[in-house]
């Protein structure tokens, strides 16, 4: 396995880290994957074990796998079936069963029974395949995927003859069942089933055979029908084409396959709810059902870029439910919809979810490009921001409840991370009034958004940890992961100071940004906004060694390959809207691609050192077709700069150089 850090560079940046003179080096990892085309590859040699989620319109799975030690193949998976919702319907009733090893037919070899697996390899592609060593001579090859449309996952085992003479083999039949009681789920009774057929004959040299396993959950008056071998072809065309849009193309290799897995798992989690087609944040607890920051405020806004119509349907159901809740006495919009939108969770109180939906609407708004869309969005985001309005006090400051982390740590009266998505609000609703025509609005808009900023600075505003940077709330006394906010929304009062508090030893860790100086806990959501920020920021030199870090350690580490909810809490669960942040650190941040209108937006394309040049091709936002070639940005490095490129559908829109320093701007025809 590799260690990736240069040499001598974690003693010199432990000698600076201790004398004060330097920000915090990101640290050395294992890398224990590697890639491999399209997918990512462990070649076991030692004890270890993981866990992913992969998601189909009707069914979750989070796969445990790993090389026990005796070198024995360790497997079981969770199976979770959003709309199969059992008693109390809350956020988490969804039906969930866990498999083992009576999940899998018995396998004889020449008449006896077969040994343990050896697992040799692990390959990732969107599908999991366990590679194991059966017997001398024989490979046996597991591929599990989920159904992309109906409520199973599908196991196929694959046995290779690979060595010199024929060998029999036997797999015996599952017929495995279970009904559940009628009284326990919301539809009544469910039926689980667990199906292989028999199997059993010779195998040449160089042949192989197969069979499939299929668990799948149902209504107990309903039919499900699974072919293994279509889910599979399904599911491997599906991730081809979330890969084939949004492309990107830089020098390093490790950020594209990061980029590109999480583009998959940002897209995966929907599902076919009762209240339409919704996105979930998954790990096992989290389905049918949406929040105001996981969905209204981090994914959404990425869909349109995508251009993946499922997620922009599941961004407008998720929308359309949160309007329900607005009412004339401006009462709070739960910060939950749960149970397929029949129900609703409001336990945190006020976490500032009106800033989070303005924000995060206004955005999806904007770069979804269509006018009819931004007009089907306007009383949402008007509403959620006279909400906001009704909350400052006499200093500009909004206040609420708590924030995103619920209560986890404290928040005040009032927090950052409220008032600079309030902010947030307000920008992304001018612009669209402009797109509209509402000039008047647009301007009354604009100056509010800039008393909001002033107060954001004035009340905020901070010595803190050493730093000129912000503090979260009034009283607050150590650094917060949040000070990241205002980088990402365009907030640079105080970007030295911010960002030097950001990259140091107080807050940034092995595991990225943590939630509070001196603390250990995690979210990644905080790291992902803090990298998105500082790119956005022109702070590239200095943050590019924390993206590559940062991408390596979760692509290539020892939890793979996707970005993480939390720890302690969740145990690095891989929520699928945390995907969506880190694609926005490369839009956003890296690209440095900013809404102007329904059909503009501006770029500030920025090469890191040693690249020559960088693209973002077959992009869907601000209106382009997803029939055609989309929007291609390429940049490249030149003698007295950067040339830009931009191209509609193949049609030259922007080429000229450019200095690296003001934005530009990139206008589509009507």
């Amino acid at each position: 396995m590799q260690r990736i850090l240069r040499p001598g560079a974690a003693i010199l940046a432990a000698a600076l880290i201790a004398a004060g003179l330097a920000h915090a080096a990101p640290p050395a990892f294992t890398q224990r994957w590697q890639l491999d085309g399209d997918a990512i590859r462990w070649q076991v040699k030692d004890v270890h074990r993981d866990q992913l989620e992969m998601s189909g319109r009707q069914v979750s799975a989070v796969i445990d796998y790993g090389s026990q030690a005796d070198g024995s193949l360790l497997l079981a998976r969770t199976v979770v079936w959003p709309m199969l919702r059992t008693i109390p319907d809350d956020t988490h009733a969804s039906l969930i069963r866990k498999f083992g090893a009576e999940a899998s037919p018995a396998i004889a070899l020449d008449g006896q029974p077969a040994g343990a697996e050896r697992l040799q390899q692990v390959r990732f592609d969107g599908r999991l395949a366990l590679r194991s060593q059966l017997a001398p001579g024989l490979v046996l090859t597991r591929t599990l995927t989920p159904s992309p449309s109906e409520p199973a996952l599908v196991e196929r085992l694959e046995l290779v003859n690979t060595g010199q003479a024929t060998r029999r083999y036997s797999f015996s039949a599952l017929e495995r069942s279970e009904t559940t009681p009628a009284e326990r789920g919301t539809h009544g009774a469910y039926v689980l089933e667990v199906r292989s057929p028999a199997r059993e004959g010779e195998l040449a040299p160089g042949a192989s055979m197969h069979v499939d396993v299929i668990i799948s959950g149902r209504l107990q008056n309903e039919m499900v029908y699974v072919d293994g071998g279509e889910a599979l072809q399904e599911r491997a065309r599906k991730v081809a084409q979330w890969r084939a849009n949004l492309v990107l193309e830089t020098p390093e290799p490790v950020i594209d396959a990061m980029f590109a897995f999480s583009k998959v798992r940002a897209a995966e989690s929907i599902f076919a709810t009762r209240g339409g087609l919704l996105h979930g944040p998954g790990g096992t607890r989290y389905y049918a059902a949406v929040w105001a920051n996981d969905q209204a405020e981090y994914v959404n806004p990425f869909f349109p870029y995508l251009g993946d119509s499922a997620g922009v349907q599941s961004a407008l159901t998720s929308f359309g439910m949160f309007a329900r809740h607005m009412n004339a006495d401006y009462k709070p919009i739960p910060s939950s919809i749960i149970a397929e939108g029949r129900s609703y969770w409001n336990g945190a109180g006020d976490r500032g979810d009106c800033a989070m939906i303005s924000y995060g609407a206004s955005q999806f708004a904007l770069a979804q490009g269509d006018s009819g869309t931004a007009r089907q969005l306007l009383p949402l985001i008007d509403w959620c921001l006279e909400f906001t309005r009704r909350k400052r006090d006499e200093q500009g400051i909004v206040h609420s409840d708590s924030d995103e982390l619920e209560g986890r740590f404290p928040a005040g009266k009032a927090n950052l991370s409220t008032n600079v998505l309030a902010y947030g609000g307000l920008q992304g609703a001018a612009r669209l009034a402009a797109s509209l025509g509402d000039a008047q609005r647009a301007t009354a808009l604009r100056q509010e958004a800039e008393s909001q900023r002033s107060a954001i600075e004035r009340y905020f505003g901070a010595r803190m940890g050493g730093f000129d940077t912000y503090r979260y709330y009034d009283g607050n006394e150590k650094l917060r992961a949040w000070i990241a906010l205002p980088l990402a929304l365009g907030i640079n009062e105080r970007q030295r100071g911010t960002v030097d508090a950001l990259l140091s030893p107080q807050l940034w860790s092995e595991n990225g940004v943590l939630t509070e100086a001196g603390d250990k806990t995690f979210w990644d959501r905080a790291t992902l906004y803090a990298l998105r920020g500082l790119l956005k920021a022109g702070e590239l030199e200095r943050t590019m060694p924390y993206l590559r870090y940062y991408s390596g350690r979760r692509l290539l580490g020892d939890h793979v390959p996707y970005a993480v909810e939390a720890w302690p809490e969740g145990q690095q669960r891989h929520l699928s809207a945390e995907s969506g942040l880190y694609a926005r650190v490369v839009t956003e941040g890296l690209f440095g691609i900013e809404a102007a209108s329904l059909r503009s937006f501006t770029i500030a394309p920025r090469l890191p050192k040693g690249w020559p040049r960088m693209a973002l091709r077959h992009m869907r936002a601000f209106g382009a077709s997803t029939e055609g070639d989309g929007i291609d940005i390429v940049t490249t490095r030149t003698p007295r700069g950067q040339r830009v490129l931009v191209r509609l559908d193949g049609k030259t829109l922007l080429d000229q150089a450019w200095d690296g320093k003001a934005p530009l701007l990139v206008t589509l025809p009507d």
